[in-house]
């Protein structure tokens, strides 16, 4: 196992933690509310639209915390529904989401998912929906699977 291994599996041993970290940052009225279901993406969201105005701004090393902790938590709720495990590749520099954690496996995956980039896209497109839109259609297509 390589240090990078080594530190994606403290990442992961430290997932319910960071989780409950970014609840303890954000408005409590909020916190209460993240019931790790469907709806609740829409809070993140819009917790990331209201604080960070432009791309650049949750892209600051200063927000790296708060953002992880959306990232996580957003993962988190796709793999309730879809099931799933997280992954990290450190080997192909080539691919979009080199050393970024990602989630695999899930029902009705067609494409890489890489939570920290929905909530990063989420503030560059601003719909207020973007997070949620992704979860329907991963839904759709676990359903279309299932069938």
């Amino acid at each position: 196992m390589t240090k990078e291994d080594d530190q994606f599996q403290v990442w992961l041993m430290d997932m319910s933690d960071a989780i409950e970290r970014f609840r303890q940052f954000i408005p409590v009225d909020m916190a209460a509310r993240l019931d790790f279901s469907p709806e609740s993406l829409s809070l993140i969201e819009e917790f990331a639209l209201a604080n960070y105005p432009t791309i650049n701004d949750i892209k600051k090393q200063s927000e790296a915390k708060a953002v992880d902790g959306m990232a996580r938590y957003v993962g988190q709720v796709f793999r309730k529904y879809f099931g799933g495990k997280w992954i990290i590749d450190f080997n192909d520099k080539k691919n979009v989401f080199y050393c970024l954690p990602q989630l695999t496996g899930m029902a009705g995956q067609r494409t890489q998912i890489c939570p920290l980039t929905l909530v990063t896209a989420s503030v560059d497109r601003r719909t207020g929906k973007f997070i949620r839109t992704v979860f329907d259609n991963h839904q759709q297509n676990a359903n279309k699977v299932q069938q």
